[in-house]
């Protein structure tokens, strides 16, 4: 029997090389969702349970979730990205998840704004801004935030 010496995309301290894109989108999806919790959660604890402002809660909402995400995404979705140093990859998945943030809220607004329809249906809006935030979301997260090699 033969060993063979680990790739440079799975060092050996056990990471694994990159999953497919289906996996890595359903995790992604997944963990958002899980992310959508967290937010939420954060936002009723600090302005019910602390007494801070709706957008300050809004603000730590996001921040909290965000860092959930990259935290799981990190783990289950990119786990070929776990070498990298982790100050430097946050700032960058903060940064692209923000992006997304205003394509979500951007798409929301403009249906909102030109479509009757959303505004008769708004969850028509909150639908599609959520897709788009996510399809950039993920564009970013797997090209710039955790792709290999790093920054």
């Amino acid at each position: 029997m033969t060993s063979t010496p680990p790739s440079p995309a799975a060092p050996s301290r056990g990471i694994a090389g990159p999953l497919p894109l289906a996996a890595q989108v359903l995790r992604f999806g997944v963990i958002g969702s899980l992310g959508f919790l967290v937010d939420t959660a954060t936002v009723y604890a600090a302005h019910f349970g602390l007494g801070l402002g709706l957008y300050v809660a809004g603000v730590l909402g996001f921040l909290v979730a965000a860092s959930f995400t990259w935290a799981m995404n990190r783990r289950f979705t990119f786990p070929e990205a776990r070498g990298e140093a982790r100050g430097r990859q946050w700032a960058r998945f903060v940064a692209t998840q923000t992006l997304g943030f205003l394509v979500n809220r951007g798409t929301y607004a403009g249906l909102v704004a030109f479509v009757a329809v959303a505004r008769e249906h708004p969850v028509l809006a909150v639908a599609a801004g959520s897709l788009a935030g996510m399809a950039l979301n993920f564009l970013t997260a797997r090209t710039i935030a955790f792709r290999a090699g790093g920054a």
